[in-house]
C-alpha cells in the first residue's frame, strides 16, 4: 500500500483546529525543498536533509509540501499495477435515491425539506409534493437560505464513496436505505455540495470551521453503522484528525 497521505489537506485541517506545534515529529527539507513529515512516504528515505521541529517552520524557509494524490486514487493505481479490480464501475443509477417511501408524493428531498425548516413550508403547487419556500440552516457554509433550489441533498458519505469502500457489494434494496437514509443526509448550499463530491474525509472538510469535527463524527457513524472497509492511509488521516478534534 502506497503510505503517501494528503498532508497539505490534513495540515490544513489540523492549523484549523489549533493542534500545538508539538504534535508534529521532526521535520525533513529534502535537497529538492520538499518538507516530509513522519507521515509522508518518503521520509524514511530522505537521507540528506535540513532539519526543523515543524511544518510550518520548514515551509518558512522556503520549503514546499509534497504533492497530495486521492487515496482513493491510490488504491485505484495499486490495484491496476496488481491486476484486481479495486471495485466495480460506479452507476448513480445502481443506488434509487429520492424515493416516495409513503406514497405522499413528496420523495426523500422533500420530505427533508419540510422536516428540517425552520418554520411552516410553502408548496410550488397546492398538491404538496415539492417545497418552495421554507428556512434552512446550512452547517457546511453557516448561512441560512429561504429558497429550496439554492440547497442540494447531500450524502455525508457519498454514494460513490460508499461503493468504493465496499458498497459495489450490496444488494440494491441496501444501496437504497442508504441512499435515502436521513442520518446521511443534510442540506446543504448547492456549491458546496458541486466541490465535495464524491470525496471523502481525506480530500474535503466543511468550510465552516465550527463544523468540521461534527461532520467527521457523522460521517464516521455512517461508516460504521453500514460496514464500509477504509484503506489505511484514510483510517491514518482519520486518526488524526479525530485526535485533534478530541484535543480542543
Amino acid at each position: 500500500m502506497n503510505r503517501n497521505i494528503p498532508i497539505l489537506f490534513l495540515l490544513s485541517f489540523i492549523l484549523s483546529c489549533g493542534l500545538p506545534n508539538n504534535a508534529y515529529t521532526q521535520v525533513k527539507k529534502s535537497n529538492s525543498g520538499i518538507c516530509h513529515d513522519s507521515s509522508s512516504a518518503s521520509y524514511n528515505r530522505t537521507k540528506k536533509f535540513e532539519a526543523f521541529s515543524t511544518i510550518e517552520a520548514c515551509l518558512d524557509s522556503g520549503g514546499r509540501l509534497p504533492k497530495a494524490q486521492s487515496t482513493y486514487q491510490q488504491a485505484e493505481k495499486e490495484a491496476s499495477n496488481e491486476g484486481r479490480a479495486f471495485t466495480s464501475e460506479y452507476d448513480r443509477a445502481d443506488w434509487p435515491h429520492w424515493i416516495d417511501d409513503d406514497n405522499d408524493c413528496q420523495n426523500t428531498r422533500h420530505e427533508m425539506l419540510v422536516s428540517t425548516s425552520s418554520i411552516p413550508v410553502e408548496f410550488k403547487t397546492d398538491k404538496g409534493c415539492q417545497v418552495a419556500i421554507g428556512e434552512w440552516y446550512d452547517p457546511y457554509s453557516g448561512d441560512i437560505f429561504t429558497d429550496s433550489t439554492t440547497l442540494d441533498l447531500d450524502h455525508i458519505v457519498p454514494l460513490k464513496f460508499a461503493h468504493g469502500h465496499g458498497g459495489d457489494k450490496w444488494s440494491r434494496d441496501k444501496r437504497q436505505i442508504f441512499a435515502n437514509d436521513p442520518q446521511n443526509l443534510l442540506l446543504v448550499k448547492a456549491s458546496l455540495y458541486r466541490q465535495k463530491g464524491a470525496k471523502g474525509l481525506d480530500e474535503w472538510l466543511p468550510p465552516n470551521h465550527a463544523y468540521r469535527c461534527k461532520y467527521i463524527a457523522k460521517f464516521m457513524e455512517a461508516v460504521d453503522k453500514y460496514g464500509l472497509q477504509l484503506i489505511p492511509s484514510e483510517k491514518r488521516v482519520i486518526s488524526k484528525m479525530r485526535s485533534a478534534c478530541n484535543t480542543k
